[in-house]
Formats: C-alpha cells, structure tokens, sequence
C-alpha cells in the first residue's frame, strides 16, 4: 500500500472562459492557460498549509497546450506559482490524453515514494475554448490513433460510439432501451452539477433551464435541441469543452502535513494501457485496461468494489460511464444502464458516482480532469464537499481517468487517514 498522501487541493471554476463576438468571431480570454495554472497552484500549496520551499518537484498534466493555446513547454511556467520557493525546482510536463492529470499525479508519487522528494504539486491544466468547433475536434482528434481514425475524419464520439453500438448487441439492447439508459447518466450528472458551484453546466446554465434533471425531459427534447453527433449518441450524451485547472499537494509519511489531519492517503493506484486503434481490440463492450487497472489499485489499497462509499468516472461519452461503473465493479457487466435507470449512484446510494457533476455537467478541461477527479474527492473525504456530499460521510474513493479512446486508464483508491 502507498504511504503518499493527498494534503491539499484546489479546483478553479470550469467553463467556457472566453468572450466571443459573435458578428467577427474575435475571442477574448477571460482566464489564460497563465493565469489558471497560477490560481489552482497557489489554491493547493494554501489548502495543504504547505510552503513552495518545501516542494522537491512540480508535475504539470496537460494535454494539448500547443494546440489549443500556443503554448507547450508549458511546466516551465509552474515556478511563477511562486518564484522565490519553486525556482531551480524540476518541473515535468506528462501528457496521456484525458488521462494527462493522472499520469502527472503518478509520476509525482513515484518520485515521492522513491525518496527523490519529500512533497510534490501536482497541476492540471487545459484552455480549450479559444478554438472553435473545427479547430478543438482536430486537436482532441491527434489523441486517437490518427493513421486509422483521426486521419479518416473519425472524432471522440464516432470513436464511443463503436462502443455504445458494441455494448447494445452485446447485451441484446434496443435503441429506446439504450437511449433511457444514457439519459439516465446525463440526467444524474446534470442534476450533480446543479449543486457544484465549479461546474461549467451548473445553476443558470443550460442543463438548468432545459430542466434536463430526468431521463424523460432528456429524450423529450426536439432533435434540434439533441442532434445526433454519432449514432447512437446525441448532444447531450456528450461531454463539455472545457477551460479550467486544478491541483493537489502530496507528501511521503514523514512530511509534517501528513500528520494535521487532513491527509487523504493514495491507497492504491493502477494505471494499465489498451492498445491505441479500436481496430486492434478484442471487443467494443467493456473496458479491459480499465477493469485491469481497477484490478491493480484494489489489490494494492486491499479493498473491493464494495468498500467503495465514493467515485468519480470519466463519462467523456455517456456510455463510457456505464463502461466505467463496470469496470469499477460497482455494476455487474451488462446491468449499469439498468442500475442508473433505476435510481441507483445518487447521494443517498451506498455509493455515489460524480457527485461533481462529471464531465457531463462539471466539465471536461482534458488535461486538468483527472487532477480535478482527485481534488474534489480529497475534498469528499476530509468533509468539505463542492457541491453535493453523499448521505454517509465516505471513508473509501475512486476515481477511474481514460485518456483517448480509453487506451490509458487509470484508477486510484483514496483512503481518509484518521
């Protein structure tokens, strides 16, 4: 079992941070790549009570800065969290995708747990929206195998959607019985996020004034309203494009913080990659590198699916958080969609699934997700929510981050120290 630990966390607003003029297109910032990446780091070294001189490294989770905001080498910039305690400190930028912030939290706790450092800050950051629609389809695109599918014109949903259509003729599913099951996802998140004041789709925002809160006002939407992107999955089975940052401050067992009681120990992580095409699979129905990955963080926390009080899963796509409550365990395989038609995974289950809203409703800024995943779960379990806190306080988390087309996935267990 690890003896790291989470002792602090931040989480910047997500949304659509930009202005744009509808009549020249010109877009304004309203919250750069900069200045995010300075407001989570800042946030997290605050929260963990720890000083940027005690920090050994800093470990940046971004996806596609380049792309979407002119900027890589963009761990370079972590020492203006603080110049006069993070100068000369190693700075890493690690990129898997939507799995890029979990990567970098791993590779912080490997050099933790290698007594390389003592502490690490751990950033995930993305600023997305200063693209349109064309140009962000083409960055998230370089993250699929691009020879086979990018290159082809194949975008992130075409690519879920192989596994929505694998999933449904798997398990025998009709279209009305596979659309109530996603719905039911998309309404659950919504509803989640309603109550997360960090949430790009929060009060006020679209799911809110659709009153998109159940499965029936979602598939009584008029097509204009849910177009089909990907046959089977339409608009609102889709995740968000996303601005937004977040971090995390982590310490080995000698470090002072460990022991103010707001320590948040990484029982067990596990990190395992599918292959990159969807071609070279075996199947299109279940997470395999996911369930693996799942398999590991178990074994190494030494707990089950049903020690589980708390998770957050990547539903970029509807039908992946179905994939992931499986992979978890938390669902037998084939009976998620069932399970969330039936109420199941709220606030008041013996186990909540995105309480944050997920990337459905709390929003998807790639490179910060899996970061974002880990910080409002630290949050969870010390007893200081954002947004909705489940029925029984939670001893026992997971989170369960996909990069790609879920070739990395990443799962961790997260234990309240008492």
């Amino acid at each position: 079992m690890s003896k790291v630990s989470i002792v602090g966390a931040y989480n910047t607003r997500f949304g659509s941070l930009v202005r744009k003029d509808r009549e020249t297109g010109a877009v304004s910032d309203l919250a750069s790549l900069y200045e995010l990446t300075l407001e989570a780091g800042k946030g997290a070294l605050a929260d963990a009570g720890v000083q940027a001189d005690e920090i050994g490294g800093v470990w940046v989770g971004s996806c596609a800065p380049g792309l979407f905001a002119d900027q890589e080498h963009v761990a370079a910039f972590a020492p203006e969290i603080d110049p006069e305690g993070l100068r000369f400190k190693p700075m890493t930028r690690c990129e898997d995708a939507c799995a890029s912030g979990s990567v970098a939290l791993y590779d912080a706790l490997y050099a933790v747990e290698a007594g390389r450092v003592e502490a690490a800050l751990v950033v995930g950051v993305e600023k997305m929206n200063l693209l349109d629609t064309k140009g962000v389809t083409h960055a998230l695109a370089t993250c699929s195998y691009w020879p086979e599918e990018g290159a082809r014109g194949m975008t992130f949903p075409a690519l879920f959607a192989e596994y929505a259509k694998g999933y449904r003729d798997r398990y025998g599913l009709g279209d009305g019985a596979l659309a109530r099951m996603l719905a039911s996802v998309a309404a659950l998140c919504y509803r989640n996020g309603l109550e997360n004041p960090l949430a790009h789709f929060g009060r006020g925002g679209p799911s809110d004034r659709l009153g998109l809160v159940t499965a029936e006002a979602i598939l009584a939407l008029p097509p204009e309203k849910n177009p089909m992107i990907a046959e089977p999955l339409r608009l609102h089975d889709c995740s968000l494009v996303t601005d937004g940052a977040a971090a995390l401050v982590i310490v080995g067992p000698d470090h002072p913080a460990a022991k103010r009681g707001r320590a948040v120990r990484i029982a067990g992580v596990g990190h395992a990659n599918e292959r990159l095409a969807i071609s070279s699979r075996e199947n299109m129905y279940e997470l395999q590198a996911a369930k693996r990955a799942a398999s590991l963080a178990f074994a190494e926390a030494g707990v089950s699916s049903g020690d589980i009080d708390v998770a957050e899963v990547h539903d970029c796509f509807t039908i992946n958080q179905l994939l992931c409550t499986e992979a978890l365990g938390l669902s037998a395989d084939g009976r998620a969609g069932y399970d969330y038609v039936d109420g199941r995974f709220g606030p008041d289950d013996q186990v909540s699934v995105n309480l944050s809203g997920g990337l459905k409703a709390k929003g998807h800024p790639v490179g910060a997700t899996g970061v974002s995943m880990h910080a409002l779960l630290y949050k969870q379990l010390v007893g200081e929510p954002i947004g909705l806190a489940p029925a029984k306080a939670p001893e026992i988390g997971a989170t369960l981050n996909v990069g790609g087309s879920a070739a990395t996935n990443c799962v961790s267990v997260l234990r309240r120290e008492r």
